[in-house]
């Protein structure tokens, strides 16, 4: 079993920036492929960007690719993304997941999620 828990969301004006974390616990944090993704109301999960066991590589989704940085610490257990020139369509539920597989794992087979976070980005 792995617990995810994010933190670090919250009101933010367009253009500017949040810094969400993600602490794991539970299992070895570092053997997993990390990643993180978001839920607007009405809308389907969305992929956003995922990192490799090291760290050493990391995966965007188009939407993000450029403003959105995914780093780890895995001596702390804990995944980041630091999101910035947000926009209003930024506004969701944000969650991070844990994956057994590559750094272009399936949204299925990301098997732990966290609870999530909410990010509200005002026009």
């Amino acid at each position: 079993q792995v617990q995810l828990v994010e933190s670090g969301g919250g009101l933010v004006q367009t253009g500017g920036s949040l810094r969400l974390s993600c602490a794991a616990s539970g299992r070895t944090f570092s053997t997993d492929t990390m990643g993180w993704f978001r839920q607007a109301p009405g809308k389907e999960r969305e992929f956003l960007a995922a990192i490799s066991i090291s760290g050493g590589a990391t995966y965007y989704a188009d939407s993000v690719k450029g403003r959105f940085t995914i780093s780890r610490d895995n001596a702390k257990n804990t995944v980041y993304l630091q999101m910035n020139s947000l926009k209003p369509e930024d506004t969701a539920g944000y969650s991070c997941a844990a994956s057994r597989g590559s750094l272009y794992s399936n949204m299925g087979d990301y098997v732990y999620w966290g609870q999530g976070t909410q990010v509200t980005v005002s026009s």
